[in-house]
């Protein structure tokens, strides 16, 4: 099913264009957490300001908080993320491990269970590393990916956590960034979490969902950007 579905979506969406380089682990991984609850734009520009201040990650570490926190301020809970971010970077650069190149050796397990030690890190996060700087074929599930993967039928469950350990048990080879992203897509902009716009669904006849908007709904601002595949 997971496999029809993906080939739905490249139908509707086409096919995702990736970063042209791998970003690095550590780069990818605070781009992450500065977009945890807030746009795509929003933290892009967080994690921009925040590169431009600190060129070298390790003058970030010894950076105040309350610098860190104004210079990402654009991304919100600056208190959370900022302290998440300088304890990663503190612990990394202790064990000079600071470019994180040894997770590469770790199978998937092994990365998420080390990546989610840090504070502030969670599955969703440590996947996103996985899948947008590893390549590896791991499904990052967010609210849209959670939302719209339970509507059509494919899981039953009740946190994006417990979808994502489902759908990566046995998922097809090589479809986990399109299926990933172009569900992203279709959770913004058509599998709304009000008022879906179930007209112009392109898996309309695979989903599940029992209440199904007849109505077309209002057109919405198009946005497609993607912050994981522009760090």
């Amino acid at each position: 099913m997971l496999d029809k579905l993906n080939r739905r979506l490249i139908e509707h969406f086409g096919v995702p264009e990736r970063n042209k380089r791998k970003p690095a682990p550590v780069d990818l991984l605070i781009a992450t957490i500065l977009s945890q609850n807030t746009n795509d734009n929003n933290s892009y520009e967080a994690y921009q300001n925040l590169k431009r201040k600190y060129p070298d990650w390790r003058e970030l570490a010894k950076a105040p908080l309350k610098e860190i926190e104004k210079t990402i301020k654009k991304a919100g809970l600056t208190n959370q993320k900022a302290g998440a971010i300088k304890n990663l970077v503190v612990n990394l650069s202790k064990d000079n491990r600071l470019d994180l190149k040894f997770i590469n050796k770790m199978n998937n397990k092994e990365a998420l269970e080390f990546l989610t030690s840090f504070k502030g890190i969670g599955v969703k996060t440590a996947s996103c590393v996985l899948l947008f700087s590893l390549y590896r074929n791991v499904c990052p599930v967010d609210t849209h990916v959670h939302r719209t993967l339970n509507r059509i039928g494919i899981v039953n469950e009740k946190s994006p956590e417990k979808t994502f350990l489902r759908i990566n048990e046995n998922l097809p080879e090589g479809i986990a960034h399109s299926l990933h992203t172009n569900l992203i897509k279709l959770g913004r902009g058509i599998c709304r979490p009000t008022n879906p716009d179930c007209t112009v669904c392109p898996v309309a006849d695979l989903c599940a969902y029992p209440e199904k908007n007849t109505q077309k709904a209002p057109k919405r601002k198009k946005n497609d950007f993607l912050l994981l595949d522009n760090v």
